[in-house]
């Protein structure tokens, strides 16, 4: 197989996000049900709309004609949420289905592309906001987003024309950023999850009770915490340097992958989930993302505030 053409690839897959974009925001998701991928149990949180299937079949068809000896990793299509060594598209049409349902705007289609389980591209786009996440391996991360202008200095009238130019941002968008000294002055991305129930639940409410508690009361007693819903823009907001620190458990490689790569050309890093997980898998389902300027010191102090271990039975 020959080398892929990252450049290439990047632009297919902004090509693809911008053609999907309009499926997303002209849709009424009123067709609503639970997933039954993943061979996992169908939980009344974890949605699946007719626009998620739609605009997956858009993106797996194209992958397939364009890269045919490429394999396909979907979140509405797989079974197993497992990468192989094969070079894969690695994708979740809507991440953020639950905002998506709710009219939300939080959300974002995710593409990556894998090779060696490792992300070397990524594109993650929020059509509502038409803010464009792009990286690809040694050459930087970047924003694409709107510039809005209007006519008059003032705040546009009703039917007044205003024109939307778009500005490009390598980022973090801070440069260079301000340290991160300890978790006091950390904002943090959590998410609940769909586990509302047994250990991995347990783990994150101790954790999240650790993080935000007094420092007296023996907690973190981090600045606030987020709970956004899309782990995808969760990833981007670190890379911007608006979100400090973002941790998670049990999500999948479609709802990172792009993020991933696009943290890590910021200057910022993925570990794992669970203390002593230097080197954490993509398909792991265990992360702890952290900005440009947060240290190794950070994530040891983070990981001491884990109550317990996450654990997924899909990972090793």
């Amino acid at each position: 197989m020959p080398d892929p053409n990252l450049q290439e690839i990047h632009d297919f897959l902004v090509g693809l996000a911008k053609k999907a974009g309009p499926k997303i925001t002209s849709a009424n998701p009123t067709t609503v049900d639970t997933k039954k991928n993943c061979e996992i149990i169908p939980r009344s949180s974890d949605l699946v709309t007719e626009t998620d299937k739609t605009v997956e079949d858009l993106i797996s068809s194209s992958c397939q004609s364009a890269y045919p000896d490429y394999a396909f990793l979907g979140e509405e299509t797989s079974k197993s949420g497992r990468l192989t060594s094969t070079p894969t598209f690695v994708v979740d049409p809507i991440d953020g289905t639950t905002n998506f349902v709710h009219a939300h705007p939080y959300i974002s289609i995710s593409m990556a592309l894998v090779i060696a389980h490792k992300p070397v591209v990524g594109v993650v786009y929020n059509p509502f906001t038409q803010h464009l996440y792009t990286a690809i391996k040694n050459q930087g991360a970047f924003l694409t987003s709107p510039s809005i202008t209007s006519s008059s200095s003032s705040f546009p009238e009703d039917g007044e024309k205003v024109s939307s130019l778009y500005e490009i941002h390598r980022l973090p968008l801070r440069s260079p950023p301000p340290p991160l000294p300890d978790l006091s002055h950390a904002l943090v991305a959590l998410e609940y999850g769909n586990e509302r129930s047994g250990n991995n639940w347990e783990c994150k409410i101790g954790t999240f009770n650790a993080l935000a508690r007094s420092n007296d009361g023996g907690g973190a007693m981090v600045q606030s915490v987020r709970s956004l819903g899309s782990a995808a823009l969760n990833c981007c907001s670190v890379a911007r340097g608006d979100i400090d620190i973002y941790w998670e458990g049990g999500c999948w490689a479609w709802d990172v992958a792009a993020g991933w790569i696009i943290v890590e050309e910021a200057g910022g890093m993925v570990v794992g989930g669970n203390k002593g997980e230097w080197e954490p898998k993509v398909d792991g389902r265990r992360y702890l993302v952290l900005r440009r300027g947060a240290g190794r010191e950070i994530v040891e102090e983070f990981w001491s505030k884990i109550q317990g271990r996450l654990e997924y039975e899909d990972t090793d």
